[in-house]
């Protein structure tokens, strides 16, 4: 799999010998006169290593090592030095140089060295992402009931092996994070995540991202570069957004899955990559199959397990309510105030509300929320958007304290079942009952009809005396 390193050197030969010689070898090779040239190729194309001479025009290599690692702290660097000056060696390893090597270099060593960077490198991204991917998992795990808890038994089933997963639900249902999961739980976990969003893209521009190009590919190609799917090599290949993917691209993303090689654009070599595959789409791909926007066979290879988000509000009050206490003690962590806890009358709008923008809606209430409340204790109904807070009780106004146990009963019943849109098996797991009891006390309060034919039952029991 192509690897990338930048040469920077001011002695053109050298310079020359050099990516000659790393081509030869399967290296994607950038190549730099001066320390200006340099940062921004190495801004621009991010490469896996840097070997960087000492004397530069405009800057000492070792001021250039000091901006290179201040801008990004995993960069990896070798530096090269025409004079064996032990004080500029323990300098530059203090500054973060891997190694450190005297010129004249033979080749095979130099050649050893960098292979062995690389490698080092490499193993520190993967323990880090291990690490930091783990303890992700497990703050996401917590609280997780109702419609999920088969989701994520299923998606963990899925993860330990290399199948193809399609993720199908409305915008902000957390398909992301299911992906995220997915990688975190697989035997790559240790080895790159990679996201593509498909939307807004042009076929052009989202087949060089994906696919990569060649210099001259088109017209503001000027240097070569690595697609995403090869910077997955080993690891996730993460499609989002798959259903708006140009109908143009369509056919090489197929080929690419089943064959595992592809071309880069306006490339004649063929470049093999090991991938596994996980898409997400909020859209409906079976009608765009049938309407012809979107390839069947491409469908079927990536639809070989699909599994379906719910939406925010099928998924019961309880897990809204445990969804909504982590993000605050997730919000608490990060900013150190806001409230740590959901007040009942923050819960009951909360619990009312469509949330169009699902999960991803919430994240944004809640934040707004610590935002305008930072020393509360509790969120509170007023700190919630007004089309969220002025959410209307379907059951109208009432003094509670003024009725019965009975009436209690039927009023809290009628409240639930409406909330779950008149599903009796989920009322019935909200209630804590089974279902036959439930089919009891509906035919006992007069319920039965609530949720059915999109009404309440003669009389509408959700409104008026109890």
């Amino acid at each position: 799999m192509s690897r990338s390193i930048l040469l920077i050197d001011d002695d053109p030969e050298i310079r020359a010998l050099l990516v000659r010689f790393f081509e030869r070898h399967g290296w994607i090779v950038f190549a730099a006169g001066d320390a200006r040239t340099a940062g921004a190729l190495y801004t621009r194309e991010r490469p896996d290593l840097v070997l960087l001479d000492n004397e530069l025009p405009d800057l000492t290599g070792l001021q250039l090592l000091d901006v290179l690692r201040a801008r990004d702290p995993d960069a990896t660097v070798i530096m090269l030095t025409g004079q064996a000056d032990v004080a500029t060696a323990v300098e530059a390893m203090r500054l973060g140089a891997e190694n450190y090597l005297t010129k004249p270099v033979e080749l095979v060593h130099l050649e050893a060295a960098t292979e062995r960077a690389l490698e080092k490198a490499q193993l520190r991204h993967r323990n880090r992402y291990y690490t930091e991917r783990q303890s992700s998992v497990v703050q996401e795990e917590l609280g997780v009931d109702g419609p999920m808890r088969e989701i994520i038994r299923q998606v963990d089933v899925v993860a330990g092996s290399d199948t193809t997963v399609l993720l199908l639900g409305e915008t902000g249902t957390g398909k992301g994070w299911v992906a995220q999961r997915i990688h975190a739980r697989s035997p790559r976990a240790a080895n790159p995540f990679v996201e593509v969003n498909c939307a807004g893209l042009s076929a052009t521009f989202l087949d060089s991202e994906i696919f990569g190009h060649e210099r001259g590919a088109f017209t503001d190609a000027r240097e070569q570069k690595r697609g995403l799917l090869e910077v997955a090599h080993t690891g996730t290949f993460f499609l989002d957004e798959v259903g708006d993917l140009a109908q143009d691209l369509q056919p090489k993303l197929l080929k690419a899955l089943e064959s595992r090689r592809f071309r880069r654009l306006g490339g004649t070599r063929e470049l093999e990559v090991d991938v596994r595959l996980v898409a997400a789409t909020n859209r409906d791909l079976e009608t765009a199959v049938q309407s012809g926007r979107f390839r069947e066979d491409l469908y079927y290879r990536l639809a070989v397990m699909p599994v379906r988000l719910p939406p925010l509000r099928e998924r019961g009050r309880h897990e809204l309510a445990d969804l909504a206490l982590r993000m605050l003690a997730e919000l608490r962590r990060r900013t150190g105030r806001g409230p740590a806890t959901l007040s009942p009358e923050a819960l009951e709008p909360m619990a009312r509300y469509a949330w169009p923008g699902n999960i991803r809606e919430l994240r944004n209430v809640l934040e707004r929320a610590c935002l305008l409340a930072p020393d509360a204790d509790s969120l509170r109904a007023s700190h919630l958007p007004p089309e969220i807070a002025a959410t209307g009780d379907p059951l109208g106004p009432t003094d509670d304290v003024s009725l019965t146990l009975e009436q209690l009963e039927r009023r809290h019943i009628a409240r639930v079942l409406a909330f779950h849109g008149g599903n009796r098996a989920r009322t019935a797991r909200t209630l804590g009952i089974s279902r036959a009891t439930l089919y009891e006390k509906l035919a006992r309060y007069d319920l039965a009809d609530i949720g059915r034919s999109g009404g309440q039952n003669r009389g509408d029991p959700l409104r008026g005396s109890l």
